[in-house]
């Protein structure tokens, strides 16, 4: 029998002949580096993802390739309990721990600035709620000093604690930031994944369904229809239902702050709006989606089995899912309590709240949605280009 040392491939090629073992960057990468001939040898599961056909184009995978293909995973779990090859079998065969792996090494790997990487092994729960509540402090104890941390009822003017300018250089110099350096992540692997070819390929169409994938969490439905696996092999679609509420709820949160920017700097409408106007129901919806949709996958996240994904990034997923249920929570109290007079204390907690979202989101879990959306991407180029190994059925 071959040797299943993670350090080591296995020694045939395309062509059949032997080959001197390609060195990989980490045991994460040779972890699924061995997994993938195996699974390109035995192909039951080529139907249920993205993440099999796209292999079947390769017999042998640089490290470029095996970045791709663990974005291009969903960790659903199915393949997982259909495999043969999984424990106690000796090959010990685990796709979705291994590809979480690796994810976590791409996350670092292409971060941006590089010296920042190493945040995500840190981006834990209590790095995060501290970061939270400390930013919250600072500016509750700067409202105190300045003597008006409870300034009584101001009908909800928020811009008479926090100036307007002040708001919009703070948070806007944040987000930039933020979008800056998971744009630079992002386009680094873009490059590296996706090296530029000469078959023509209809980019547009591409993309198109690119965006669905993305919108409807396609693979999140286990390649059958039925869902993911979390406790037991019992399939279920409560993390696609969470995953959308979250991903809705947010887009919402920023639709509401995007309509209320329109009022503010086109209409010459100004803050606070009725609770029937626009920004604020856009608002309301997502925070109560922000609400039940991180909710939903924490209670999922501690009832998962141990084997499906990484059980260490655990601290990572659970500080990015507490921090949007903090921001949410804080949101929706604020506009409860935003005509009462501890609105200037509850306004520091959500503002401190939105910005450790900001500060560490380059560097934590929502990383995932940007580099497996580019990864959904290349995997829709990829088949419309020609397949010359033919022994996938895309």
């Amino acid at each position: 029998m071959q040797s299943l040392d993670p350090g080591a491939r296995p020694p045939i090629s395309s062509a059949g002949s032997a080959l001197q073992p390609i060195p990989v960057f980490n045991v994460a990468a040779a972890e699924v580096d061995q997994q993938l001939h195996i699974c390109n040898a035995c192909r039951y599961c080529e139907g249920f993802c993205a993440v099999f056909p796209a292999m079947t184009r390769r017999l042998d995978f640089t490290q470029a390739d095996i970045h791709y293909l663990a974005n291009l995973c969903h960790n659903c779990g199915a393949c997982l309990h259909a495999c043969q090859y999984a424990e106690p079998h000796a090959f010990a065969v685990n796709v979705p721990r291994a590809m979480a792996r690796v994810r976590l090494d791409t996350y670092a790997e292409y971060a941006w600035p590089p010296a920042l990487g190493r945040l995500y092994r840190r981006n834990g729960l209590t790095l995060s709620l501290a970061t939270a509540a400390g930013l919250g402090l600072f500016l509750a104890l700067t409202l105190a000093v300045k003597g008006t941390l409870f300034p009584g009822p101001l009908a909800g003017d928020f811009y008479a604690i926090f100036p307007h300018d002040a708001l919009a250089l703070m948070f806007g110099l944040v987000f930039a930031f933020a979008t800056l350096a998971l744009g630079m992540a992002v386009r680094r692997f873009w490059r590296e994944v996706s090296p530029p070819s000469e078959e023509p390929v209809q980019k547009g169409a591409a993309a198109f369904e690119a965006s669905g994938a993305v919108l409807r969490l396609k693979y999140l439905d286990g390649g059958h229809g039925e869902g993911c696996n979390e406790e037991s092999d019992r399939f279920t679609l409560w993390r696609r239902r969470f995953h959308h509420c979250t991903f809705y709820g947010f887009l919402l949160c920023f639709a509401a702050t995007s309509v209320a920017t329109l009022y503010h700097f086109v209409l010459g409408l100004e803050a606070p709006y009725p609770l029937t106007s626009l920004p604020v129901l856009l608002g309301t919806a997502g925070g109560l989606g922000l609400l039940v949709g991180p909710a939903g996958l924490l209670w999922l996240n501690r009832r998962r089995h141990p084997e499906h994904g990484d059980s260490a990034q655990r601290p990572m997923d659970r500080g990015f899912i507490a921090l949007l249920l903090l921001v949410s929570l804080s949101g929706l109290a604020l506009l409860a309590g935003r005509d009462s007079g501890a609105m200037a204390l509850l306004l520091a907690l959500h503002l401190g709240a939105v910005m450790a979202f900001f500060l560490t989101m380059p560097y934590g879990k929502f990383a995932h949605g940007i580099f497996r959306s580019a990864a959904l991407l290349k995997f829709a180029i990829e088949k419309r280009q020609p397949d010359r190994l033919r022994m996938g059925g895309e």
